[in-house]
C-alpha cells in the first residue's frame, strides 16, 4: 500500500498535505506522477531540487537561494527530499500562512541550525535572494537597500542589534510581526515578476 513507487499517492499522505496545504486532491495527484517522472526513486537530490528551482527563475541565478531553501526543507538531513517534504516547501514559499512562513523564514536564516540568526547569516541568505534580482529590477530599490551590505544592514537596524548580536526565533517572528517593513527586506518576491507579466499581457 504504502510503496511510493506504486505511482499512487498514499491516502495518509494526501489527506496530511490537503489538510496542511491550499492544494485539492487532483492538484496533489498531478504533481505527483510529474514528481515520479522527474524522481523516479520518490526523492528529490539538491541537484534536481536546484534544477527545479532554475526553471522558475530563467533569468536569475536561484542555485544558492535553492540551496539554503533545500536545507530548511531537509527536515531529516538526509540529503533528498521526499514528496511530502517537497510540497509542504511549495506550499510555505508560496502561500502558507504568516506565522508558518515566518518559522520557515528563520529556519532559512539560521544558516547554520543554531537556533540563532547571526548578521553574518542574514548577509548570506540576502546575497543569495540579490543573486536573483535582475539589474534592472536592482536599479530600481531604493538606495538604502540597493547592496546585499546595505539589506542586511537596515534590516540589523529594524532589529536594533548590535554588529556581533544575535537573533532568536522569538525576537525574530516577533520583530516582523510588529513591522511588515522586515517581512518585506528578508524575502525575494517573485509575485511582482508575476503583476508585470499580467500587465504585459492586457
Amino acid at each position: 500500500m504504502g510503496n511510493s513507487k506504486s505511482g499512487a499517492l498514499s491516502k495518509e499522505i494526501l489527506e496530511e498535505l490537503q489538510l496542511n496545504t491550499k492544494y485539492s486532491q487532483d492538484e496533489l495527484c498531478t504533481w505527483y506522477q510529474t514528481f515520479l517522472k522527474e524522481c523516479p526513486t520518490g526523492r528529490i537530490t539538491k541537484q534536481q531540487f536546484e534544477s527545479i528551482y532554475a526553471k522558475f527563475f530563467p533569468e536569475a541565478d536561484p542555485k544558492a537561494y535553492a540551496q539554503h531553501v533545500f536545507r530548511s526543507f531537509d527536515a531529516n538531513n538526509d540529503g533528498t527530499l521526499d514528496f511530502k517534504e517537497y510540497i509542504i516547501a511549495l506550499h510555505m514559499t508560496s502561500s502558507g500562512k504568516t506565522n508558518q512562513k515566518l518559522e520557515w523564514a528563520f529556519s532559512l536564516y539560521d544558516v547554520d541550525g543554531n537556533g540563532h540568526i547571526s548578521k553574518v547569516e542574514v548577509l548570506e541568505i540576502v546575497t543569495a535572494i540579490f543573486k536573483m534580482i535582475s539589474f534592472e529590477d536592482q536599479k530600481q530599490l531604493p538606495e538604502d537597500e540597493n547592496t546585499p551590505e546595505k539589506r542586511t544592514e537596515k534590516i540589523w537596524v529594524y532589529f536594533e542589534k548590535k554588529d556581533n548580536d544575535k537573533i532568536s526565533e522569538g525576537e525574530f517572528i516577533q520583530g516582523i510581526m510588529k513591522n511588515k517593513e522586515i517581512l518585506r527586506l528578508i524575502q525575494y518576491e517573485p509575485q511582482k515578476v508575476k503583476e508585470r507579466l499580467k500587465e504585459k499581457k492586457h
